[in-house]
């Protein structure tokens, strides 16, 4: 029997309006997500740059909301690991996991845009190199082993936060190495076209990359599979339809994502940005195409590039638990009414 789908809130405080804000909207929708029975809420590292996102310190904002939940887990999707400090990294989230009583899930990244290497003093050249010492670092850490003493061992320990690694990447390389490392494999919810193929669809560019990730997994280790999808909902297609032609064209004139038109129709923004929305029937059966979620473990949706107002994407986050997923057999959702402490 095929296990069920695991649903995760993905958000990325895109809001038009202050960073308090943002921070209020996006711990409403998660807490809004654990009610309705999500498994999980995940939020995005970006260092300057409040259109891409607004959240240069996750481990802080999701420290606050472990405070108002009590199931639902913490994802980060991803940290930048080149441009932290390692150690601080294995610290933090240790503290972290052992406050919301381990339920942090850390997602790592080479990522970031240039100028944010040279804030910190690196070359984005160099991220890669960077990224696999770093991780070593929180490997190590977690690991228990000793770090640069044999009195210097991780505290508070965190050894199982080692089994909630995930690292993300675009390619089939990459996806052999995440799973060589034993790592849950993050994919995204958009990527560049090859020129052979200029109008596949996600799953289409992304199932060579779960096959590298699959053979590689060391034996014994289970597969986790995390398809980052963009999911609108609205309770009808001309709402969804209006909010895709004004989120899309935005992102296009600003250069966001591959390839997009801002004067192109709607339709090619939708299938070129790989955006599902429409109605819940609508929804349920694009996501059936999908098939990369025949293998996923896990589907984390977000509302990015549509960027709704915030009682929009609470409206989509409830479209999605009530609606949509009883038309999805492994969408088996656990609401819950226990969200504060």
């Amino acid at each position: 029997m095929t296990s069920p789908l695991r649903l995760g809130l993905f958000t990325r405080l895109l809001d038009e309006t202050s960073p308090g804000e943002r921070y209020r909207n996006a711990r409403d929708q998660i807490v809004r997500a654990e009610q309705l029975g999500y498994d999980s809420a995940w939020v995005a590292q970006h260092h300057f740059h409040a259109l891409e996102g607004g959240l240069p310190a996750p481990a802080v904002f999701l420290a606050s909301v472990a405070a108002l939940t009590r199931r639902i887990r913490l994802g980060f999707g991803v940290i930048t690991l080149p441009l932290e400090h390692p150690l601080r990294v294995a610290e933090d989230l240790a503290v972290l996991d052992e406050i919301s009583g381990h339920r942090v899930e850390v997602g790592f990244g080479t990522g970031g845009t240039p100028s944010s290497f040279r804030a910190f003093g690196f070359d984005a050249a160099d991220r890669r190199t960077i990224y696999a010492d770093h991780l070593k670092v929180v490997t190590d850490a977690w690991a228990g082993l000793d770090l640069g003493d044999p009195e210097n061992q991780l505290y508070p320990p965190a050894p199982t936060l080692l089994e909630r690694r995930w690292e993300a990447t675009f390619s089939a390389e990459g996806a052999a190495r995440i799973g060589a490392n034993g790592s849950g494999l993050m994919l995204s919810r958009s990527q560049p076209r090859p020129e052979s193929a200029p109008n596949a669809r996600i799953w289409e560019i992304q199932e060579p990359i779960v096959d590298a990730y699959l053979d590689a997994l060391p034996d014994g280790v289970a597969p986790r599979i995390a398809a980052s999808r963009t999911v609108f909902v609205a309770d009808d297609e001309a709402t969804a339809r209006r909010e895709a032609d004004r989120g899309l064209r935005t992102v296009a004139v600003r250069g966001g994502l591959w390839g997009l038109d801002p004067d192109g129709r709607i339709e090619d923004l939708i299938a070129r940005s790989d955006t599902v929305t429409g109605d819940p029937e609508q929804v349920a059966a694009q996501l059936a195409q999908d098939t990369i979620l025949e293998r996923a473990t896990d589907l984390l949706v977000q509302v990015h590039s549509v960027d709704p107002v915030h009682e929009l994407v609470l409206r989509s986050l409830e479209l999605l638990a009530h609606d949509v997923s009883p038309l999805l057999p492994r969408l088996a959702l656990r609401p819950t009414l226990e969200v504060s402490r």
